[in-house]
């Protein structure tokens, strides 16, 4: 097939269809291409959160994925939406099959690198609401912050955390994710 265009909407079987060695994310069926490969420096953010939540899920039912792994939002009704978060946290497993998560994870983590972070704090966290996302993550690498958003009444309450802190992941209780940690030199 040929390769995705501005003004055009497509599905996750077209989505599924394109093989040209490229990531490409869909929401609301419009195709964003994804940056080249991330910073050393958000990779070392990544590495670390996944590594704490790793410890914590030990033997627990909930499961933790890091990017580049399909989270399809919408995939019982328009199928239009395919997101790939840096990590998600799954405790429905129903919702899991071979190609990645079939519908709203229950978190989503995303690091902001300055090519996404637009479309991460602005056009993600709308997509991630209306999902039903029950908590979306937004790390900044540069300013050492967490911006937590927690769905309550269909809306999202954001709280704000330093890299001085330790953060409690609220669909997961008992995890805390400690920031001194993930944001190390």
């Amino acid at each position: 097939m040929a390769l995705p265009k501005e003004d055009q909407r497509y599905t996750y079987e077209d989505y599924y269809s394109w093989d040209d060695g490229e990531r490409w994310e869909l929401i609301d069926g419009v195709a964003y291409m994804m940056s080249p490969a991330p910073l050393r420096i958000h990779q070392g953010i990544l590495f670390e959160i996944a590594g704490q939540f790793h410890e914590f899920l030990k033997d627990k039912p909930c499961k933790a994925y890091i990017a580049p792994f399909d989270v399809r939002l919408n995939a019982d009704t328009s199928d239009d939406t395919v997101v790939q978060p840096d990590l998600v946290v799954v405790c429905d497993t129903s919702k899991l099959d071979d190609r990645g998560c079939k519908g709203a994870p229950d978190m989503v983590l995303e690091i902001l690198s300055p090519s996404t972070s637009r479309r991460d704090k602005v056009l993600k966290f709308h997509t991630y609401l209306r999902a039903g996302v029950r908590e979306y993550w937004i790390v900044d690498p540069d300013t050492k912050t967490v911006a937590t958003n927690i769905l309550k009444n269909g809306e999202y309450i954001t709280n704000a955390y330093t890299d001085a802190d330790t953060v409690s992941v609220h669909v997961l209780e008992g995890c805390k994710i400690i920031l001194p940690a993930v944001f190390a030199p």
